[in-house]
């Protein structure tokens, strides 16, 4: 099992939305490869040519999070840190936030209820791009079954302490080799398999960089030019997996009905107002729909 003691404490802005997160990233699990139950997210790791599992729960005394890792990543904690600060939004400052988005009365209600929303990130962007083309057009329950039998078809087995974690997360140079016969055999239809290799083969030779720091504008621009990516999946990839804070899918459903059945272009407009923090707008939105 993991140490007993946490390895890493890693603070936050008060208050977080712990239970928020938790139920965010339990309904989107890539299964064998993430897990969470009612107080805590294990998964695996492939980090620098390191490999296993690491558990992240909340401090019960301060303002952090803890994180067991396997000893077998003691070589990249510095680098584990960074992902699962990204995953979890530690640096996120929401009284700063709630200042701007409080002003808008339809975003009030979320604001309240849930002072300490995050954003969840992305602990690796190829993953979280991977599964958000897999969620295109179906449910969220439809989306976390297909991608688990994904993860088990082409995520490399591992061994952990935790029965549920089996495989490692499927890598770029996997899926850029793979054809769409085989990616298709998962139970998704062949378009989007193509979607999947194409940005595979982008991720793999660099040309696309899918992590915070990256240009969103360019970014974005990238990912449209790939089959089978909208303008929906690359602002989405964008607000999770390159960490930017004002992400805006104007096109969601979700949002245009709770924004009052209105058109992507008012929508659009009506968000100018809660720039730069739209990603959290969003999230606040879609809570308040739950």
């Amino acid at each position: 099992m993991p140490p007993a003691s946490p390895e890493l404490h890693l603070p936050y802005h008060p208050p977080f939305d712990w239970p928020g997160i938790l139920r965010f990233l339990s309904a989107r699990l890539l299964k064998g490869v993430e897990r969470t139950d009612e107080s805590s997210y294990t998964r695996t790791v492939r980090l620098d040519g390191a490999v296993g599992s690491v558990r992240v729960r909340l401090a019960p005394d301060r303002d952090a999070l803890l994180v067991d890792p396997d000893r077998t990543l003691k070589p990249v904690i510095a680098a584990l840190r960074a992902r699962l600060r990204a995953l979890f939004d530690l640096d996120a400052r929401p009284d700063v936030i709630a200042e701007c988005l409080s002003r808008d009365e339809r975003l009030a209600p979320s604001l309240s209820r849930s002072p300490g929303l995050r954003v969840p990130g992305a602990f690796d962007g190829f993953e979280l791009g991977v599964r958000a083309i897999l969620g295109q057009q179906v449910t969220v329950r439809a989306a976390t079954t297909i991608a688990g039998r994904f993860a088990a078809a082409f995520g490399e087995p591992i061994t952990t302490p935790f029965p549920a974690l089996t495989h490692l997360s499927p890598t770029p140079d996997r899926l850029a080799a793979a054809t769409v016969e085989e990616v298709a055999s998962v139970g998704i239809i062949q378009a989007r398999a193509r979607s999947i290799i194409a940005l595979a083969q982008a991720v793999a030779t660099g040309s696309l960089p899918l992590q915070p720091g990256a240009d969103p504008a360019e970014t974005i621009a990238r990912l449209v030019t790939l089959p089978g990516i909208g303008p929906w999946t690359a602002q989405y990839i964008a607000m999770r997996a390159l960490r930017w804070p004002d992400a805006f899918p104007r096109g969601d459903v979700a949002l245009l009905n709770r924004l009052g059945g209105v058109k992507p272009s008012e929508a659009e407009a009506l968000s100018q107002a809660w720039r730069p923090w739209r990603s959290y707008a969003v999230l606040h939105l879609w809570h308040s729909t739950q």
